[in-house]
């Protein structure tokens, strides 16, 4: 049983890590990336140390690559795996800093990466996309260069978008550790980008239109739906929301996704059951206080600092074991199979992006069977919470479309291309 409470809680007395090396695999262990180690940022703005700290408020703006034609484009497409065929200009790609709040209200700052079309001037329309799962800070789209990261940014700014992709708090260059699969704290990050991004876009020579088209990947799904519920309830003065499309997303999380990573039937791959078991414990822990201390949960209490943004995806898979029956504690699996206390509120809020509001934007889900990674009773659910308020959502099967051994994978590169040539097709008011 869980030890009692005291006001002093095991974080302050947490070691540190020394940095490791940048090179890394998203959560699963596929999908190699590296930072862009070999480019030379331009600082191209930066805010005066007098700025307010109001939110969405540009802190810094650097110009970290271009990609100077079309061609170019398509290339770097091509190198992260992504289909280049709605490349039709060469994009400059942008990091910006900006400020934000934390996921307990209290002021940040947070980086996220900006990517516009070359030889476009004037108003454009504006994608926001959410990436997926990543442990180490580097696993962020304004930290990388051609990889699966970066590859939805490329393929909307090259079709004429402009982009804009948070990092989430934690990672790229802003501070602390990242609480994943925290959607408030995710849709915030979101929309204060969009805000940081539009005060940038002047500076370019264009303007975002006001209408976002809001997209994201796995973790970024959940996000994408929180931002478009934000924008659809007026939480910014000058966007709203356009259209929504995201990608094999764990929008049931507690009924759904934990469940089956749980079963052990096969359904989910077991390596990437066991980091997700253990990822969801210790970042739910940083928001929501579900245990006092780690040996509570983990039968090794080093597991919880695998996940401090410092260890790249195959250091941690490396070092977790192998079985849940190994990671967990017989409290641990249980509090899993059975959320209640901080875990159980954790997931209510995380749970709530198909269940409390209902879009009016043109909205379609997509998802892959066969995803070893989210199981796609994820996406049914959801679109049953939608059906059940009156939106008939449309689900998109992305069919057979391994990336790197990768249904879940495949299905972000798979469903990037679908949604560049959907958002490419809606005009504002245009049908579901």
């Amino acid at each position: 049983m869980p030890v009692a409470r005291t006001p002093h809680r095991r974080h302050r007395d947490r070691r540190r890590f020394a940095t490791v090396a940048v090179a890394l695999t998203v959560l699963a262990g596929a999908g190699v990336a590296s930072a862009s180690a070999g480019a030379e940022p331009r600082t191209s703005t930066a805010a005066s140390s007098r700025t307010a700290p109001q939110r969405g408020t540009l802190v810094s703006a650097e110009l970290l690559y271009t990609l100077a034609s079309a061609k170019e484009s398509a290339a770097e497409l091509t190198a992260s795996g992504y289909d280049p065929g709605a490349a039709r200009h060469g994009v400059d790609a942008y990091r910006l800093v900006y400020r934000t709040v934390d996921e307990h209200g209290r002021p940040t700052v947070a980086s996220g990466l900006f990517t516009v079309p070359r030889g476009v001037q004037g108003r454009l329309r504006t994608v926001s996309f959410a990436h997926g799962t990543g442990v180490h800070r580097v696993d962020a789209p304004s930290m990388q260069r051609k990889t699966f990261l970066t590859g939805p940014s490329v393929a909307y700014a090259s079709a004429g978008f402009a982009a804009v992709a948070p990092d989430y708090l934690g990672m790229g260059t802003g501070p602390g550790r990242h609480p994943w699969m925290d959607v408030p704290s995710e849709t915030t990050a979101s929309l204060d980008l969009l805000r940081a991004a539009h005060r940038f876009a002047p500076r370019t020579g264009r303007t975002l239109e006001r209408e976002v088209l809001v997209t994201g990947f796995s973790q970024g799904a959940s996000a994408a739906l929180g931002l478009g519920r934000a924008l659809q309830a007026d939480e910014d003065r000058y966007f709203r929301l356009g259209a929504l499309a995201p990608i094999s997303g764990a929008y049931d999380f507690g009924g759904a996704e934990l469940p089956a990573l749980l079963a052990g039937d096969g359904e989910l791959e077991p390596r990437s059951g066991v980091a997700y078991a253990a990822y969801t414990l210790v970042a739910f822990d940083r928001v929501h206080d579900v245990y006092e201390q780690p040996g509570e949960v983990f039968r090794d209490p080093a597991v919880e600092e695998l996940f401090d943004g410092l260890h790249t995806g195959p250091q941690m898979i490396g070092a977790l074991p192998r079985t849940l029956d190994d990671l967990l504690t017989p409290y641990g699996r249980d509090l899993l199979a059975h959320p209640r206390g901080g875990l159980a509120a954790g997931l209510r809020a995380t749970d709530s992006v198909c269940e409390d509001w209902k879009p009016k934007a043109p909205m379609r889900l997509y998802m892959a069977k066969g995803d070893e990674q989210a199981t796609v009773r994820n996406t049914a659910n959801c679109a049953a919470a939608f059906a059940g308020k009156g939106v008939e959502v449309p689900v998109v099967d992305l069919g057979a479309v391994d990336h790197q051994k990768s249904r879940h994978l495949g299905s972000n590169v798979r469903g990037t291309a679908e949604v560049v040539r959907w958002f490419s097709t809606l005009r504002t008011g245009g049908d579901r």
